[in-house]
């Protein structure tokens, strides 16, 4: 067991609020080139060369109880249908307005932990969904009105990663991280490859391969990389400090999302986009700050 060092875990989470919107940039800056099964292809098969040697080093097995190999399946497939989903997105959204929509997901969250699993949660916390999800409609607004349904991915994207948070929570405490996130690039790959392969010369434009340039080449490994690598920091940061103490700085990926657009894209979002993507991170943070209070409450 890890001892907790608050310092080192919020170390390694400052860690991955950088590399996530930076992995999301790199995947905005090919998207358009590179079509989409492709794309999510390699980002899978380079999650698990990273985490083989990992894997087999910790000495882990592939073998697996048929009922914790559904899971996996199930947490695997909504990773694809969300990482997808984000990219198809960027390729028509600003940056920060983008990662602002998908951070609808806290409330999706609470929500499903209410009416799905029956979960106990406060009429305050509900209110601070309704506002937040109002703060997001603020941002997709003048995304919506230039763009049209397009705006809406980041939503669907929410659901996805809410599920795929869900589905994770139920098999967390019965493998390992990095056994999980291995198993899930390969069964990524395996899933897609079949499909790249037998859309070759089909004409299907996000499915049929193309051979990139070396430039788009190079920033395909790097998407995989920082892909794999954000997902690992925040793993190692929660060995090493706890949930509350780490959820509130999820929220950093917003304005490094917004830096990072204003740099590379020469995008920013404008007033009522500004202002929605603060009031996401301020309901998203007084929910945070009411399950912690909910948590030092003696039990009834």
């Amino acid at each position: 067991m890890d001892r907790d060092s608050p310092l080192l875990g919020i170390t390694l989470m400052l860690g991955f609020c950088i590399l996530a919107p930076l992995a999301d940039a790199t995947a905005k800056l090919i998207g358009a080139a590179i079509p989409l099964g492709q794309l999510v292809l390699v980002r899978f098969a380079i999650q698990a060369l990273i985490l083989w040697p990992l894997f087999r080093r910790g000495g882990h097995r592939l073998s697996l109880p048929p009922r914790l190999f559904g899971r996996i399946l199930w947490r695997t497939l909504l990773q694809v249908a969300g990482i997808a989903t984000m990219v198809f997105a960027l390729r028509h959204l600003p940056l920060a307005d983008a990662i602002a929509i998908a951070y609808v997901m806290p409330f999706f969250m609470l929500l499903l932990g209410r009416f799905v699993l029956q979960e106990q949660v406060g009429s305050r916390r509900l209110v601070a969904c309704i506002v937040g999800f109002a703060g997001t409609l603020m941002v997709v607004q003048p995304a919506f009105a230039q763009l049209g349904w397009v705006a809406l991915l980041p939503l669907l994207v929410a659901v996805e990663f809410a599920l795929f948070i869900l589905v994770t929570r139920q098999i967390s405490r019965e493998i390992a991280p990095i056994p999980l996130q291995a198993i899930t690039g390969l069964l990524g790959t395996a899933l897609l490859f079949p499909v790249i392969l037998l859309a070759e010369g089909s004409g299907i434009a996000e499915l049929d391969p193309v051979e990139p340039t070396l430039r788009e080449g190079l920033l395909l490994v790097a998407l995989g990389i920082l892909g794999t690598l954000s997902h690992l920091l925040m793993t190692w940061a929660l060995r090493f400090a706890p949930a509350a103490t780490l959820a509130p700085m999820q929220y950093l990926e917003i304005p490094f999302g917004a830096l990072f657009g204003w740099l590379i894209f020469a995008q920013f979002p404008n007033g009522l986009a500004l202002a929605g993507i603060c009031v996401v991170m301020l309901s998203g943070l007084y929910i945070i700050w009411r399950e912690r209070m909910a948590s030092r409450a003696p039990a009834r």
